[in-house]
């Protein structure tokens, strides 16, 4: 990673990493110990994805395995294709995406601004569905001449681009002093690299995973088996899965919270109003999961614990900060009406 501190940066993507922490002073005020979240939505692509796209081109490249004028493939929720979209105008790559019906249209219409192909593909279909994300993205790799595949959900590389940049970032901006490391599992390279960096340095760091109510990975974490009975459509976008992914060490994580659509958005909103960080539904999921974690988790006032917020929340102007798309999913009541009145307009 390059040092921020140049004046002049040959292209944008010398701007990927050292993203800052941040201390939260509202709305984990009335928890014991301190809570700091990992802005990686000062990623130049907004996301925590920008460290995989890069890490797995650049690997692809020293490989031989991408050569001048090749397609990149990939399945998306959105951010990692907006990175992926975005490394590959740099580098002089197409690029094509297969993406979740799921991802808002904020998403969809801002990987199509960066010249992406897009593809989207139904959500609430079995991975193994040929309409499905996973699918649609190995026919189109099949069929592509000089296309490479990235499979983000079983790349180990996936995983190595946190080890090597999120998890030495992390160590060292803490002075060693992190406790717990709070993280929304996905693909779940960001929290196994960061976990796996972190443990290697004090192993009696706490790692905890916050899961959607709808995916797997918590019973599978607990069991070791895939349970089909707990999929169901949800709508939080890059959390949780239908299968899992190979990258997800689970060995790493100690933890597994469920969280669900109606909270995390509303504590989306709650970290903007309150924090002024303009966030995305899966840092409202982790803040939910913190808030949940008080009533079965011994925080001591000494602890020092880091949440992973992915995201910008730009990308949910038509979901989660969109008062119609929260009415229409039946998450405003007679409780929560306070959000949905705050503009008046005078004639």
């Amino acid at each position: 990673m390059v040092n921020k501190e140049k004046l002049i940066f040959n292209n944008v993507l010398e701007l990927v990493g050292n993203t800052p922490l941040v201390k939260l002073n509202i709305v984990t005020s009335d928890f014991p110990g301190t809570y700091v979240a990992k802005l990686d939505s000062f990623n130049p692509g907004h996301s925590s994805k920008d460290r995989i796209a890069l890490h797995i081109i650049e690997e692809a490249e020293n490989k031989g395995v991408l050569k001048p004028g090749d397609t990149i493939i990939e399945t998306t929720s959105g951010n990692t294709g907006f990175s992926i979209a975005m490394v590959s105008i740099i580098k002089g790559y197409k690029c094509v995406l297969a993406v979740s019906s799921k991802s808002s249209l904020d998403k969809i219409d801002m990987l199509k601004s960066m010249g992406a192909k897009v593809y989207v593909c139904p959500a609430n279909v079995p991975a193994d569905d040929p309409r499905s994300y996973y699918e649609v993205a190995k026919r189109l790799h099949e069929e592509i001449e000089g296309s490479v595949y990235i499979n983000q959900y079983f790349n180990h590389l996936n995983l190595e681009a946190h080890y090597k940049s999120t998890g030495p970032e992390i160590w060292k901006n803490t002075e060693g002093k992190i406790t717990h490391l709070i993280a929304c599992s996905g693909t779940g390279g960001t929290i196994s690299g960061t976990a796996k960096y972190l443990k290697e340095q004090n192993p009696d760091i706490k790692i905890i995973g916050v899961d959607a109510y709808g995916s797997v990975l918590k019973k599978y974490h607990e069991t070791r088996e895939l349970d089909p009975s707990e999929i169901y459509p949800y709508r939080i976008e890059g959390l949780g899965k239908n299968l899992i992914p190979s990258v997800t060490d689970f060995d790493l994580i100690d933890q597994f919270i469920k969280v669900n659509d109606e909270d995390s958005a509303h504590t989306a909103r709650e970290i903007s109003k309150t924090e002024g960080i303009f966030v995305g539904y899966t840092s409202g999921a982790v803040v939910q999961a913190v808030k949940q974690l008080q009533e079965t988790t011994a925080f001591k006032p000494t602890d020092l614990v880091v949440l992973i917020f992915p995201d910008h929340g730009s990308r949910y102007m038509s979901k989660v900060y969109n008062d119609q798309w929260m009415k229409d999913q039946g998450f405003f009541d007679h409780q929560k009406q306070d959000a949905a009145q705050s503009i008046e307009f005078i004639k």
